[in-house]
């Protein structure tokens, strides 16, 4: 399964992936309390405020057989991955998948807050050089853009508009985010291990003490200790790189949507404290965090739309199992590869969902600092346009690859450098915004 980084990049494998690897069951569930109550409601939670009831927090899927509904009130009696934590009362409350990653969301914005203002503001801290290291850290660098530009052309021209500082960063991270994939996704993946994947995370925490192991490394270490980045969206990719050893099925979008964020919703909020947000925006830094992470489900639903076909080759399916039994289908309907009314049907209102995620993310793009829109909004059209791809195909994603032609990209660059122009201030904001 390939995963959807932030940008638009190339499936081919590299070979430049290590085997030293750790992986750790990191999943937590944070208490949200501690970071308030934001007013700011994405796509993924709202607060229902009906007259005689008690206001609470509910977790909103994008259901396409139920509707666009709250977590505990679709009257469902389908299994959901969940967690019990307790409440102030003393109760005990169960979490869905979507509003344990929200807390994460929560607490990856309250930790930039909190770094920011003990910077005085600075998002980039000043350069602290070792004697003799400069030229090591330069060429680590330039090894991480050649890697970016060779695997992720398009979202490395748009890098090219970033401040130095910030562009590295991004190649930093992006090559991080590349080498971890290609451990279950590459040409070594057959002889990747549970305890290889321990290794690997051994590996990250030393890299955020300072400790790099190679020249790539060597430039994530340099990126984390410049900006606020935080280590638990790293380790929670791990952890979905674990997932695919584990598990080739997922029962429901809730498995589903833990998964997409383990592997894809980690990179935005690996990179929005690098991209930075504008100073001339009024939204809440939990808004903008959401919206990196609706970017991130989206391209990642949009991946398992397109790659139907090659992982049942190995197979896998990566489509909620509750949701082809409603639809009246089975495995055994993908392995055999026919498209069918019963098939366009229930593809229409997956690319529906992946869709709604895609405009969520519209909202955060635009409230980033301006050298860093344009290859946001690059990644984000190109990515979107694949789902135009899967209904030229008439839906046959089993045989045919979805893919954007390169007139295609060559016209979406400047309409997405348009785009870019438009700042938080020149933007309606939506209704959720203003409430």
């Amino acid at each position: 399964m390939t995963v959807a980084l932030f940008w638009v990049g190339s499936a081919t494998p590299s070979t430049e992936v290590s085997n030293c690897l750790r992986f750790l069951d990191s999943t937590r569930v944070l208490d949200t309390t501690k970071f308030g109550n934001s007013r700011d409601r994405s796509l993924l939670f709202k607060l229902g405020d009906k007259k005689g009831r008690k206001q609470r927090r509910e977790s909103c899927s994008v259901n396409p057989y139920l509707g666009y509904i709250g977590g505990r009130s679709n009257g469902s009696k389908l299994p959901v991955i969940s967690s019990m934590v307790a409440s102030n009362a003393g109760e005990m409350a169960v979490l869905s998948s979507e509003e344990m990653v929200y807390n994460v969301v929560l607490r990856q914005a309250a930790l930039v807050k909190k770094e920011l203002k003990s910077r005085g503001d600075l998002d980039v801290k000043p350069d602290v050089v070792l004697p003799g290291t400069l030229n090591l850290l330069s060429e680590a660098y330039d090894r991480c853009g050649e890697v970016c530009a060779e695997y992720a052309k398009t979202f490395y021209l748009g890098t090219l508009l970033m401040t130095p500082e910030r562009r590295r960063a991004i190649w930093a991270i992006y090559v991080w985010c590349r080498r971890t994939d290609e451990l279950v996704d590459g040409p070594n993946a057959s002889h990747i291990t549970p305890t290889a994947l321990d290794r690997w995370e051994a590996r990250l925490e030393d890299l955020f003490q300072g400790r790099p192991f190679d020249m790539m490394d060597a430039a994530l270490a340099d990126t984390v200790g410049k900006f606020p980045v935080d280590i638990q969206p790293f380790k929670d990719m791990i952890e979905g790189m674990r997932m695919d050893l584990r598990k080739s099925r997922y029962q429901n979008f809730d498995e589903l949507y833990l998964y997409c964020y383990y592997v894809a919703g980690t990179v935005g909020l690996m990179s929005v404290p690098v991209m930075g947000i504008a100073p001339e925006s009024q939204a809440s830094m939990e808004s903008v965090y959401n919206a990196a992470l609706a970017l991130g489900i989206a391209n990642q639903l949009t991946n398992i739309l397109r790659d139907v076909g090659e992982d049942a080759r190995r197979g896998r399916v990566y489509l909620p199992q509750d949701e082809l039994v409603l639809a009246g289908l089975s495995d055994d309907d993908i392995f055999a590869g026919k498209v069918t009314d019963k098939w366009r049907s229930f593809m229409k209102n997956q690319i529906k969902r992946a869709r709604m995620f895609f405009d969520e993310a519209e909202k955060g793009v635009t409230e980033l600092s301006a050298a860093s829109r344009w290859p946001v909004w690059a990644s984000l059209l190109l990515y979107r346009q694949i789902l135009d791809e899967i209904e030229a195909n008439d839906y046959n994603n089993f045989t045919k690859r979805a893919y954007v032609r390169k007139t295609k990209k060559i016209v979406a660059l400047p309409v997405a450098y348009a785009k870019s122009l438009i700042s938080p201030t020149s933007r309606e904001p939506s209704l959720l915004e203003k409430t």
